[in-house]
């Protein structure tokens, strides 16, 4: 009986220390896991159809691809984040929604200043100054020179932009906001609309590539003239991560760069 007993007692034991070497296995396996870091993902929201800030391409592989010079600005604050970027493509007037939500973390898509938007988002400094432009067809560019000329027409725009603002100020105006420029440019060829208003060298790369459109000499002006990051209100740590580098690529020189390229991609 006491052999038995004995035998009892080594049998639990062993059962006891197998069991603790399993749970120490799994311990430190699950340990060895939890120190490694999911990698870190950046969305960006935009919208790609605005040359030459976003915009499609087919690339080397005949794959579609966005690019842009805000595209180059974002990679350069995932890099700085040690972050994958992933780019989310939408319409223009759905990007704040989208930011506010949180499924898009940071807005970099020709993006103004506007005192409305301080209110729903963080803004950063401004990454780059661009000026405004009154688009219309060939024949009309001498009639539609100044901003008076502009007065009662039918203008098209881009829905929530800057350039809707400038448009709603001109008396009498009849405004087709559409969510892509792309769109507002074919109204203007089909003469739905009289003239557009889009931002520069966004206009400058249309007119480069639309036949019977040019730039008349009317200078609209807004105080929101420069562009910024948006990030979701109170996110002010990645706020001070997305200054830190557009501080670096401003001083280093590497936004303009960016922007040439861009253009010279744009009208290839």
């Amino acid at each position: 009986m006491k052999k038995w007993g004995t035998l009892l007692m080594a049998v639990l034991l062993l059962t006891t220390v197998l069991a603790a070497c399993g749970q120490a296995k799994e311990t430190k396996d699950s340990s060895q896991g939890s120190a490694t870091p999911a990698a870190k993902k950046l969305v960006l929201g935009l919208s790609a159809d605005f040359p030459p800030y976003e915009f499609h391409i087919k690339n080397d592989k005949g794959e579609d691809e966005i690019v842009g010079f805000d595209v180059e600005i974002a990679k350069e604050i995932a890099k700085d984040m040690g972050a994958e970027l992933e780019i989310k493509d939408m319409v223009f007037s759905s990007l704040l929604n989208e930011l506010g939500s949180g499924r898009v973390d940071i807005v970099i898509s020709g993006l103004s200043p506007t005192p409305e938007r301080a209110k729903e988002i963080e803004m950063s400094q401004i990454y780059y100054n661009a000026k405004q432009a009154v688009v219309a067809r060939e024949a009309d560019k001498d009639k539609y020179s100044t901003l008076e000329s502009l007065e009662g027409l039918k203008i098209g725009v881009q829905k929530s932009s800057i350039q809707e603002d400038i448009a709603k100020e001109i008396p009498g105006a009849k405004l087709t906001s559409l969510a892509k420029i792309s769109d507002i440019i074919m109204q203007l060829n089909s003469g739905r609309v009289d003239v557009a208003i889009i931002e520069g060298p966004v206009a400058e790369s249309f007119v480069k590539n639309v036949d019977g459109i040019v730039i008349t000499d009317a200078e609209p002006v807004t105080e929101d003239e420069g562009y910024v990051v948006g990030i979701k209100k109170g996110n002010k740590e990645l706020l001070d991560q997305v200054n830190a580098t557009l501080d670096r690529l401003i001083q280093d020189g590497s936004i303009e760069k960016f922007v040439q390229e861009a253009s010279d991609l744009s009208i290839r």
